[in-house]
């Protein structure tokens, strides 16, 4: 079977980053994409590693070349985005690769590869979604608000994935992603 990219979308507080990590755990050889930054790395962050960090002009460089698979300026300031190459090359290595992304950066790669395998990971309740976001604790209570309007319009859009996964057991969730992706 040929290498696959599959993007990983869903709300806040669903648990993404958790499912990655622990599919990074069972198979090393995924290649999770590492996201292009205009913003200044934060302590601890490593170029390469955590994002690929580049300034204004070469991320505009990168877009208007169509070296992105997904980009989008965030709150107005720094702009983010998916570099195609990394991806491409991890493709042509045989390797499964995932791209965890939102709901825009997910219809934009939808546009620019139509073979790519969407998946939403879904909470088991809408309580359940907003018991995670407050229970983090990382985000005042006006930033919840504005995190639980956008979950709405991305639980709404779920119907636009390929496969839709519901995240009410992490290792359940990363068997059935793992299987979604011919890794299992």
């Amino acid at each position: 079977m040929s290498a696959k990219l599959t993007v990983l979308a869903g709300p806040t507080a669903v648990g993404k980053g958790t499912v990655v990590a622990r599919l990074r755990e069972l198979y090393p050889n995924l290649y999770v994409s590492i996201s292009a930054t205009t913003r200044n790395p934060r302590p601890g962050e490593e170029d390469g590693k955590d994002y690929y960090f580049v300034n204004q002009h070469r991320f505009d460089q990168l877009v208007r070349d169509g070296k992105m698979l997904e980009w989008a300026q965030v709150h107005g300031a720094h702009c983010y985005g998916t570099p195609a190459e990394p991806v491409d090359n991890a493709l042509s290595e045989g390797r499964a690769v995932l791209v965890e992304i939102d709901l825009a950066g997910a219809r934009q790669i939808r546009q620019k590869r139509p073979d790519a395998q969407l998946v939403f990971l879904l909470p088991p309740s809408w309580e359940e979604l907003v018991s995670r976001l407050r229970g983090r604790g990382t985000e005042d209570e006006l930033e919840q608000t504005r995190r639980l309007q956008t979950a709405k319009v991305e639980l709404a859009a779920a119907d636009e994935f390929d496969v839709q996964i519901v995240n009410d057991e992490v290792n359940t969730a990363v068997s059935k992603l793992a299987s979604v992706m011919g890794l299992a």
